[in-house]
């Protein structure tokens, strides 16, 4: 399973879904930042999330795609 962060609040609660015993990767936007330590299986997007549009959410995911391919994403759900 695949889990793309887009605020602090995401990514704070997938890391600590991950350190519980969680075996997903974690998949966010240059926005956030996140302890060195909790670098393992998180993946870093060279652009931002947050304040992103629909398109480029949608770009951020088939990225996802290529990377893990038959895998289910979960997309944190924010609404503005």
């Amino acid at each position: 399973m695949i889990y793309l962060a887009i605020t602090p609040v995401g990514l704070k609660e997938a890391l600590q879904l991950k350190s519980n015993g969680g075996s997903h990767h974690i998949w966010c936007g240059s926005d956030l930042v996140f302890d060195s330590i909790s670098i393992k299986d998180v993946s870093q997007f060279n652009y931002p999330l947050m304040s992103a549009s629909l398109d480029i959410i949608e770009g951020a995911l088939e990225t996802i795609r290529e990377h893990h391919p038959n895998e289910v994403v979960w997309v944190e759900g924010c609404l503005r």
